[in-house]
């Protein structure tokens, strides 16, 4: 049991025994068993091993994009397994970031309308201006009215990484960030989330086969046949 007093009030996320399973023909197929630990606030994590190995299931677990089957998951001093659907929708509008591979960008809105959807829908005035500002500090100021097809794959992920940026999130996942990016610019992506990090002092937690990208964090969780290591 896990609870929210002073003993976690540095700690932004705390898990006790977070296990997912999924029902197959064969039976019950155990995906994560019983992972415990606990990730400071200002913390920088990678989470790597084999594919199959169950990192981006605990990432989407952490973040509410997911429900785990046993356990508790405590973010922000919140108990994100006893929310509701509309309770996590909530927690992660107010206190997590999402950077996926595949970007997914709105494709017909140019990159300042999706930088600035998010804060549309939570009815912030100064949407633009908070969209601009965010787009000028990952490089892409010449690029706000241009839709994503007129984007190269490093600026559809800075938009992305401002988009995941602009609620000021505590906490900011990011799946394989990297993964479909070439070499430099997946390094000018890798510096860009550190910069944010360290400006910000979010919690930055990346799933990742980039060795460059898990040697900048400031501590790895190695993940094996679902078991944390």
């Amino acid at each position: 049991m896990i609870s929210t007093d002073s003993t976690h009030t540095k700690n932004i996320i705390v898990t006790d025994n977070l296990t997912k399973t999924v029902q197959t023909p064969q039976g019950e197929l155990i995906i994560l068993e019983a992972i415990s630990l606990t990730i400071a606030a200002g913390e920088s994590i990678a989470i790597v091993g084999a594919s199959g190995s169950g990192k981006s299931t605990l990432l989407a677990l952490l973040a509410g994009l997911d429900t785990a089957t046993y356990g508790q998951i405590i973010i922000a001093g919140q108990h994100l397994t006893t929310m509701t659907e509309d309770q996590r929708a909530k927690l992660r509008t107010t206190t997590i970031g999402f950077v996926f591979q595949s970007f997914h960008l709105l494709p017909n809105l140019t990159a300042l309308e999706n930088v600035m959807l998010p804060l549309e829908l939570t009815g912030v005035k100064q949407a633009k201006a908070i969209a601009l500002a965010l787009l000028d500090r990952v490089g892409l100021s010449a690029r706000i009215q241009h839709t994503p097809k007129h984007l190269s794959g490093g600026e559809q992920q800075r938009v992305a990484i401002a988009r995941a940026f602009v609620g000021q999130p505590k906490i900011l996942f990011a799946d394989e960030p990297t993964g479909n990016l070439d070499s430099t610019t997946g390094a000018q992506i890798i510096d860009l989330l550190f910069d944010l990090n360290q400006t910000h002092h979010t919690t930055l937690i990346l799933v990742t086969h980039d060795r460059q990208l898990s040697a900048r964090c400031q501590r790895t969780l190695t993940l094996s046949a679902g078991k944390c290591l």
